[in-house]
Formats: structure tokens, sequence, C-alpha cells
């Protein structure tokens, strides 16, 4: 679940002083920004999902060099898959964490209501932020300077950081090879594409040579994943009930990576009681009968085969995919 690519070996090449620790879709890629000595300590950038705390708390400690220990942990937003690890990375290493201001007091003070967590039934541990990671600041790394910019759209207080010595950007699920992440504020009645265009023209506008996005490899043809990432944004302009399709069929996924097979009707149960179905179904397809809606959506995965299926003792078991 987990692969460490450090010091910018493989098929990218990104500075020296990074350790990319690459995830899958439940958990968010995990940066880790060496000191320029032990005694500087190492940041880390996103910590990953809740379930996968100890994991991730496993491979950053095996990324650590001699010596070095963790100084700071940074978010590039609050979601569940990027800040899930916050809890017990920052309790284990004793270290502060830093978060984009947005969200800062809602964290501070656990808001569920503000938070997306209830919304979206998904898990992340409570932690206590001690400073604001703002659009604007540089952070100061390993003799590097990390420029925060916002990155507005999939999330609205999201940020990206770059460095422009070596052109790199640590995109979070603003810009990804493929694609960007699910823009939430869609699904809530906002108007956020077009802060999803602007977040993509400052991207282009950084010229970066190398991206490493919040999921998925790095990579170097910036250029060709703007252009797929501006087409996939302007069909969803055009067509924003596809967006919410493509929302909602994502966070299934991703329901079903944490549990891993779940019966039929207990998926059904849990697209029902979560909130952010039931206000996109409301919002985007209310001549639709709920269950007759869920239901199309888990075939539609299983026809993709996203989901698989099968039958134990009379009832309808599925899992995520393997193939």
């Amino acid at each position: 679940m987990g692969a460490s690519r450090g010091d910018g070996r493989g098929a990218c090449l990104w500075p020296s002083g990074v350790t990319v620790l690459e995830r899958g879709w439940l958990s968010s890629n995990n940066v880790v920004l060496h000191g320029a000595s032990p005694e500087e300590g190492a940041v880390l950038v996103d910590t990953g999902y809740a379930s996968h705390a100890e994991q991730t708390l496993a491979l950053l400690d095996a990324s650590l060099r001699p010596a070095e220990s963790l100084r700071l942990i940074v978010n590039t937003h609050l979601h569940s898959d990027h800040c899930g690890g916050n809890a017990l990375i920052a309790q284990r290493h004793g270290c502060p964490i830093l978060i984009p201001p947005g969200e800062y007091i809602a964290i501070s003070t656990w808001d569920e209501a503000a938070l997306s967590y209830r919304s979206t039934g998904q898990r992340c541990d409570r932690f206590t932020p001690a400073g604001k990671l703002t659009p604007g600041q540089v952070l100061r790394q390993g003799g590097r300077d990390w420029h925060v910019h916002a990155a507005p759209g999939h999330d609205p207080h999201s940020v990206i950081l770059y460095e422009p010595s070596s052109g790199t950007l640590l995109s979070a699920d603003a810009l990804w090879e493929r694609g960007f992440g699910i823009v939430f504020p869609e699904l809530e009645g906002g108007d956020a594409f077009e802060d999803v265009a602007a977040t993509l023209d400052v991207i282009e506008r950084l010229r970066p040579e190398i991206i490493i996005p919040g999921h998925g490899a790095p990579f170097t043809d910036i250029a060709r994943a703007i252009g797929i990432a501006r087409e996939r944004l302007d069909y969803f302009r055009r067509e924003p009930e596809r967006h919410a399709v493509h929302a909602v069929k994502a966070l299934t996924a991703f329901h079903m990576l944490e549990v891993v097979h779940s019966t039929r009707d207990a998926l059904l149960a849990w697209l029902a009681s979560t909130p952010i179905f039931v206000s996109t179904w409301r919002r985007f397809f209310p001549d639709r009968d709920l269950l007759d809606w869920s239901n199309e959506l888990v075939d539609q995965l299983i026809a993709a085969k996203i989901l698989g299926a099968s039958s134990t003792n009379g009832s309808v078991v599925l899992q995520i995919s393997k193939a």
C-alpha cells in the first residue's frame, strides 16, 4: 500500500532531500521533506487516512534518516485521506501540525457540522493544530523555500506547495496526472468549477518541472496533465450532473476501500444514511427514487469492475475489485 521513492530515484527526478511515499486511494501520498542536517528535522506533508495511520507511521519512520526526527506536519487540506494520520503521528513524534487557515477554528473546536467527515461518512481522529499554513507563506526546509499557494476548487481551503529552484510542485488534489479531485463545493450548491479553472491557471503560471500529486505517481508532462484536467472540467461544466454521479461513485468506492466487503443491503443502507449522498440526490436527481438511484449506482460500479459481486448464503456480497 506504500512505495517509498527516496531522493528522486525512479522514473521522475525530484530534488534531493525529498522522499515520496506513494500510496493508493484510501490514503493520500505522503511527502517527507528532509532537513539539511539531522538536527533540523524533517517535515511531513499529509498523513493519509485514519485506518492506515499505523502503516503511515511505519513508512515515515523507515524513511527518516539516521538520527533525524520529525519536526513538523503540514496538511494541504483537511479531507480525511490527507489528515487522518495527524493525531497518531503527532503524538508519537511530539511535533506540531500546521493546517490551511480556512478551517482552523472548525478543526480546533472539532465542529463536526462544519467539517466534512460526518457528511461523507468517513473517519478522522481528532487532532489539535498548532498554527496555520497560509497562502503567501514560505516554508523553509532543508535549504529550500517551499512557497504556499491557495488552490481552491476540490476544497475551498486547499493549498499547494511549490519549490522554485527545482520546479517541484506538491499539487495535492488540485491536479493529478489524469484529472483532479471531486469538486466538493459543487455538490453543496456552490460555484467552484471556476475555482478549479483558476487553480489550473496558477499551476500553469508556476511552470513546474515535476508534480508530486496527492494521489498517483509523480509526473513531468505538466502540459498534458493540465490539458486533460481542462477537458474534464469543461465536460463537468457542461453537464454538472455527470460530476455529481462521478463524485458519488468515487465516494462509494472510497467507502468500500475502507470496509473491504459489504452486503449489498448494508451498502445501500450506508448510502441512504450518509448526508452527502442524500443531499446530492436531492439537488441533482430529485425526480428519482433514492433506493432506485442508489441501486443503479451500485450496478454501474459492478459493471465497471470497480466492485465485484458474489453470492454467500443467499446474500449478495460486494468487494472492491482486484482487477
